[in-house]
């Protein structure tokens, strides 16, 4: 009986890496910088983990368009859908939790250390789903007037922030900055540590499976110094969230922000396990309604 040969390629002993290089995450695509421009990212070792795209002043750019394309339809939202939405996420993570960790230790982060911040960050998701529909009535007032109206007070989402990522920790850093501003309703382009950039791209993919809207998050890879200016200076932008920036780069981003009355939003030493973490990024509008007799 004639056997069948193998059409198998032969195993080899060593073969090249197909290294992996990540892309921005734009409006709920995954496309190239336009600058062409890559960043190589290595483990402790000096070994290539990957490639991330630098991002350029003009992805950034288009990144804000689509922010401004999505929000006033995510704000739009029932907050019990927008807690859905968060919650979902969480979940995503959890399924995921063992790509998380072991892209958090091959960036150099200790194993314990990479399971108790992927731990924590799906926590903080989930935290932040049960106060979706719950910081308005907490923040929202009924005032005394002296005339025959009813006088309401409530808060609503400023618009489109910017998130400069803390450096570490890398996965909790950045979702602990987004999350309380996109449970308020707002849309959000992350500017992603450069130390935890794959982690963050990865969060991207993770968004993408989770029913989170195009545009509602952006991510952007890079030399985040590269793109303050842009940031502070661009008269779309509505907030600027951040947690480690260095005395004289708040100063610059402060002076920037004035042109547009840009908020800034330093969560150092704030509480970001709380309803007040969302009420950073809202404004309170007041509405006046007769009394009719």
């Amino acid at each position: 009986m004639a056997t069948r040969k193998s059409t198998a390629a032969p195993r080899t002993e060593s073969r090249i890496d197909v290294r992996k290089t990540y892309k921005l995450y734009i409006d709920g695509k995954f496309p190239r910088t336009e600058s062409g421009r890559l960043m190589p990212v290595r483990n402790k070792k000096g070994e290539i983990l990957a490639n991330v795209c630098k991002a350029s002043k003009k992805d950034l750019r288009d990144s804000v368009v689509s922010n401004r394309k999505a929000q006033e339809a995510w704000a739009a939202r029932s907050a019990y859908n927008k807690g859905q939405i968060l919650y979902r996420i969480a979940e995503t993570l959890e399924s995921r939790r063992a790509q998380f960790e072991q892209q958090l230790v091959n960036q150099g982060l200790a194993q314990a250390s990479a399971i108790s911040e992927v731990s924590a960050a799906i926590d903080l998701l989930v935290y932040y789903a049960g106060w979706t529909d719950k910081y308005i009535q907490v923040f929202s007032s009924v005032n005394p007037v002296e005339s025959a109206h009813f006088n309401f007070s409530f808060p609503e989402p400023v618009g489109i922030a910017v998130v400069i990522a803390p450096h570490a920790p890398g996965l909790l850093g950045l979702v602990a900055l987004t999350a309380p501003l996109v449970a308020g309703g707002n849309t959000c382009t992350v500017l992603t540590s450069e130390h935890f950039p794959l982690t963050a791209i990865d969060f991207a993919e993770a968004l993408a499976a989770s029913d989170v809207p195009a545009g509602v998050i952006n991510v952007l890879t890079g030399k985040r110094d590269d793109l303050l200016a842009t940031a502070g200076s661009h008269m779309d932008i509505n907030a600027i969230a951040h947690v480690d920036l260095s005395a004289d780069q708040r100063k610059a981003l402060e002076l920037q922000a004035a042109g547009n009355v840009k908020r800034m939003i330093d969560f150092n030493g704030g509480e970001l396990l709380s309803p007040y973490a969302i009420l950073q990024a809202q404004e309170i509008k007041t509405t006046w309604h007769p009394v009719s007799f």
